[in-house]
């Protein structure tokens, strides 16, 4: 009965906690074209909507420029509190994240609907090539490439379509990152 008892309470306690780990792994970083909204409570002259530009850095009166590229909802919300605390003092902030625009990944070349896709944080390399209607007959599915920007260089990573379709090298099927371009020729 014991030996029972204490299956129960572990199982249950893997339920409980393990979603609360793989949750705390994606965390969503705020970018360009992001359209977020700041609103100080019981002042609406400080409250409005801010598109976020592609260099990242936007203008709130009173504080100034920020810098919110690579920052999350709460870190934003507490930046700001802070800096606004110079003019107001216990000003009350929320920061709200309207819109995400800045998700996006392209697919060129030899598909039936080649473009710009909408991606998530877990959208794989055969995820986005399906959201492109999939590969044309005339299509070299040994040689797609990602194409992926870091720093000031562009890495190439090769995608062979048809060993993944057979369930070989299924570790080729990467999760994307906004702004990867996949080729296909």
């Amino acid at each position: 009965m014991k030996s029972g008892f204490l299956i129960f309470f572990v199982c249950l306690t893997l339920l409980v906690f393990c979603p609360i780990g793989l949750a705390a792994e994606k965390v969503y970083y705020i970018g360009p074209g992001d359209v977020i909204e700041i609103a100080v409570w019981k002042d609406p002259e400080l409250s409005r909507n801010l598109v976020v530009p592609p260099d990242g850095i936007i203008s709130f009166p009173l504080i100034g420029s920020v810098n919110v590229t690579h920052l999350t909802v709460p870190e934003l919300r507490q930046i700001v509190t802070q800096k606004l605390s110079e003019f107001i003092p216990d000003a009350t902030v929320t920061v709200m994240l309207i819109e995400i625009n800045s998700l996006k990944a392209y697919v060129i070349g030899k598909v039936k609907k080649p473009g710009e896709f909408f991606i998530n944080q877990a959208t794989n390399v055969m995820q986005i090539l399906a959201k492109a209607g999939g590969l044309t007959p005339f299509a070299s599915d040994g040689d797609i490439m990602i194409l992926r920007q870091k720093a000031n260089q562009i890495i190439k990573i090769p995608f062979d379509y048809g060993e993944v379709e057979k369930g070989k090298n299924p570790e080729q099927n990467i999760i994307l990152q906004p702004g990867d371009v996949i080729v296909v020729p």
